[in-house]
């Protein structure tokens, strides 16, 4: 055992003998509850709580939350106490809450980290502080684990270098509630990431569109091109898949009436980590009846720029050292142009062994198994996808990229789809929906083909679906955003665990 591990030990022996002398004292360690009238930032913010000289109509407050350092001097000391809004300094006096809970319970049985309530008054310090004087103190929770604390070390020149106390990024993701209180700044990108979801909420409602839920367990996956997590169902002896997509259950709604259905879903995909891609992840589908494609970009860009006004107050929005500005409207650019621009190759037309030639001298990686479509998609995540840095529209991809979706009305060989493109990531998908039961069938049997021949992400044949779009289904537009990358731009982030509580991690 190294030293690190041995002197964890010993302060958890150290606490853990703390506990029992609270217990002996008959203080309960894990009281049930505590009345808290305000929060840290309630009282930093509003000057009518500060009083100069107390008296019985003063106004008190009752706070509650941990404490984080601790000045102890003789007969009275201060600590801050960091509660979920903020951090606010407290005053403690033998003389107010008596010898015993003073030099006894707060000076040697309270650590760093503990849960305390303090009841008391608001005063400016000499130095100006708002701080709260206690005049009742209540111990709420003791913690038998200590938080990691910064170092000081001293460098070759003799000066003192303070080391975050939890910067090991690893570390961070596997034990997120430390993180969490070690780094309360850390917090702002989660309100913020639940700020996208609500304002995105509340934009499809207000556009009159239902909130609805479809079924995690299916019997066939599809709605995208990916590996499924394979479960057994015991009761009813069936293999069933967590799902890749919302996007067939929800074409049934249409098909059912609904004019206009969305969901924000967890949708897994058993894939690869990396800082884009978390096998458990968030989206949100749309599907809105008699719309298409061009209606759909104008909805995507405008529900985006509110979005970043919501959170943000701007369009503008710094990630890294870039500013991107999601004013609309956005550029769109067809596929095959795009490629075109970027390697001097136009693919509008070409055969698949012609487009295998092509990727070859553009040193793609070609794998057994890849049929035209992924072919083009690997030369356009190779050469053109990373380029795209403010938000734009790919738009018009190829029929053998897009199964679900319609034909496109004037390009032959191309359907009506556009990919969001932001920061050099995909951000959305979107088609004009494909309601034609026949062609439907038929693409779906040209997956099928694809599988067989080694494409493990290729589409499984959905009679249920089929069976749906046969009553038919009206024109509809659907796309489906990914929430974990868009809250990635939108707190400039790194990584997809920056933005996830509790992201997928290998075992310890």
């Amino acid at each position: 055992m190294d030293n690190s591990e041995t002197s964890l030990s010993e302060q958890q022996q150290i606490r853990l003998e703390k506990l029992r002398q609270l217990r002996e004292l008959d203080i309960n360690p894990y009281p049930y509850s505590y009345d808290v009238t305000h929060f840290s930032t309630n009282i930093l913010g509003n000057p009518s709580l500060v009083t100069e000289v107390p008296d019985d109509n003063t106004p008190r407050v009752a706070i509650a939350g941990r404490v984080m350092t601790r000045r102890i001097m003789g007969k009275a000391s201060f600590f801050t106490l960091q509660d979920s809004k903020g951090i606010i300094q407290v005053y403690i006096r033998r003389d107010d809450i008596g010898v015993e809970t003073y030099n006894t319970l707060f000076k040697k049985l309270v650590d760093i980290g503990d849960f305390v309530g303090i009841k008391g008054f608001v005063f400016k310090t000499r130095t100006g502080e708002i701080t709260v004087h206690t005049e009742e103190f209540t111990f709420l929770g003791k913690t038998v684990r200590p938080l990691p604390t910064p170092k000081e070390v001293e460098n070759e020149k003799g000066e003192m270098m303070t080391f975050s106390a939890f910067s090991d990024k690893e570390l961070r993701y596997r034990q997120r509630y430390v993180d969490l209180v070690v780094n309360p700044e850390v917090k702002e990108t989660f309100i913020k990431r639940t700020k996208i979801v609500q304002a995105m909420r509340n934009f499809m409602n207000r556009c009159g569109y239902l909130e609805v839920e479809t079924p995690i367990l299916q019997p066939v996956y599809g709605g995208a091109a990916a590996r499924p997590f394979v479960t057994h169902h015991n009761a009813l002896d069936m293999q069933l898949y967590l799902r890749i997509a919302n996007e067939l259950y929800l074409k049934r709604l249409i098909v059912g009436g609904f004019d206009g259905v969305y969901e924000f879903s967890k949708d897994f995909r058993n894939e690869g980590l990396s800082r884009f891609h978390n096998p458990e992840f968030t989206q949100v589908e749309l599907y809105v009846a008699y719309k298409d494609y061009h209606w759909m970009m104008g909805f995507m860009e405008e529900m985006i720029e509110h979005v970043a006004l919501e959170i943000h107050g701007s369009t503008k929005i710094t990630v890294g050292e870039t500013e991107i500005d999601f004013k609309r409207p956005w550029p769109r650019i067809p596929m095959y142009e795009a490629i075109l621009n970027e390697t001097g190759y136009d693919l509008y037309g070409k055969t698949e062994e012609e487009i295998r030639t092509i990727a070859k001298k553009l040193h793609i990686g070609i794998e057994e198994g890849m049929g035209k479509g992924k072919l083009i998609d690997e030369i356009f995540g190779e050469y053109v996808e990373p380029k795209l840095i403010q938000p734009t529209f790919i738009t018009d991809y190829p029929v053998e990229m897009s199964p679900l979706a319609k034909i496109h009305r004037s390009k032959e060989g191309l359907v009506e789809r556009f990919e969001a493109i932001c920061n050099g990531k995909e951000i959305a998908n979107a088609f004009s929906e494909l309601n034609d039961p026949i062609d439907q069938r038929r693409r779906f049997e040209d997956q099928v083909r694809l599988k067989n021949e080694g494409d493990e992400e290729a589409m499984a044949l959905d009679e249920d679906f089929l069976r749906a779009i046969e009553y038919g289904m009206p024109p509809t537009a659907g796309i489906g955003i990914g929430i974990d990358r868009l809250a990635m731009i939108m707190t400039n982030s790194e990584s997809i665990r920056d933005v996830l509580f509790f992201p997928l991690m290998r075992p310890e």
